[in-house]
């Protein structure tokens, strides 16, 4: 199947309140076109220097998402057109992102990374890191970088029990987190989770956002 077909499948298996994020790093911007000529908006890339050519060479709607471990020295190239950063494990990166994001007069959304995975070399907060960094405040600060919600990646595994327990947990504790200390902002709301080989099972477990890259893009052209 193309692209395009891929794309249309995908968007026929999902709800209409989950957004799929289609992660094309690695992939170029003629592939990335193919996708948006069927309606796709929303992309994600991990790699600044990829993403500024890619958004420099692509139509201007498109929605950009920075899904990888993204480093503060990375964060002034891309807040001119960043819509949303998956991946915000610190203090420091936030308030680098509110720092770039005031500088080009716009508002930018943050999911906090998660660590749900049984392995070590992924990225995150652990449940209590995330916690005290809630608990500090400091976030409440920001005027241009806004907690929009949370994000994990489950373990690397065909254990389906594994991944759907790992998904429920941070389901769990989206709410807890919403009601202790969203309770009356609507843009704490999204839950990233589910790739290619588990993106319907974080679905039915609660997810808002999916990230899915080799069931659209095929194997990534390294």
């Amino acid at each position: 199947m193309s692209v395009s077909d891929n794309i249309l499948s995908i968007k026929n298996d999902i709800p209409d309140h989950v957004k799929l994020v289609a992660v094309s790093k690695f992939h170029p911007a003629d592939v990335v076109q193919q996708a948006y000529s069927v309606g796709q908006r929303i992309f994600g890339e991990s790699r600044m220097q990829e993403l500024e050519k890619k958004y420099t060479a692509l139509p201007k709607d498109i929605e950009w998402h920075f899904i990888g471990h993204l480093q503060t020295n990375k964060v002034r190239t891309i807040a001119p057109y960043i819509h949303t950063i998956h991946s915000v494990d610190s203090w420091k990166l936030l308030s680098e992102i509110d720092k770039q994001a005031s500088a080009v007069g716009r508002s930018i959304c943050c999911l906090l990374e998660v660590h749900i995975a049984q392995e070590e070399s992924k990225y995150g907060l652990s449940y209590d890191e995330c916690i005290r960094f809630l608990s500090e405040g400091l976030w409440k600060d920001c005027k241009h970088a806004y907690i929009g919600g949370l994000m994990g990646m489950a373990t690397y595994t065909d254990d389906k029990d594994q991944i759907r327990s790992e998904f429920k947990g941070l389901k769990l504790f989206f709410d807890e987190i919403k009601d202790s200390y969203f309770p009356e902002d609507s843009r704490f709301s999204e839950l990233s989770i589910g790739m290619s080989g588990d993106y319907l099972i974080a679905i039915e477990e609660g997810a808002t956002m999916i990230r899915v890259g080799s069931s659209i893009f095929g194997e990534r052209e390294y």
